[in-house]
């Protein structure tokens, strides 16, 4: 049964689309994409079912620890509800909008 709070695939290429003008920026910057478990406070970062980095936010990736349901191709169905996507730096993880706001920031002074 789904868990009206579980995180899909649909919302992370939602938050996607409304992100997309900033993202490249916020990439060029050193930020990576990511997710982080605020039941954990462990950073997962966005990786494709292979492992390798992705350059957008994709749930395939995540560990088994971090998803609800998978396909039988691997791909993921539904992510744990305590997931939020954003970015790390430096080790820190930075929602969408703080890593926006960041970079707005640094490149005005």
């Amino acid at each position: 049964m789904k868990n009206r709070s579980d995180r899909d695939a649909a919302q992370i290429a939602a938050e996607n689309a409304v992100h997309a003008e900033s993202s490249p920026f916020v990439r060029r910057l050193g930020f990576r994409p990511a997710f982080l478990d605020c039941a954990t406070m462990r950073i997962y970062p966005s990786c494709f079912l292979d492992g390798r980095p992705a350059p957008f936010h994709l749930l395939d990736g995540l560990p088994a620890e971090a998803v609800v349901e998978r396909a039988p191709t691997g791909r993921v169905v539904r992510a744990k509800a305590t997931l939020v996507s954003g970015f790390e730096r430096g080790g820190f993880f930075f929602t969408r909008s703080a890593a926006a706001r960041a970079c707005r920031e640094w490149v005005a002074h």
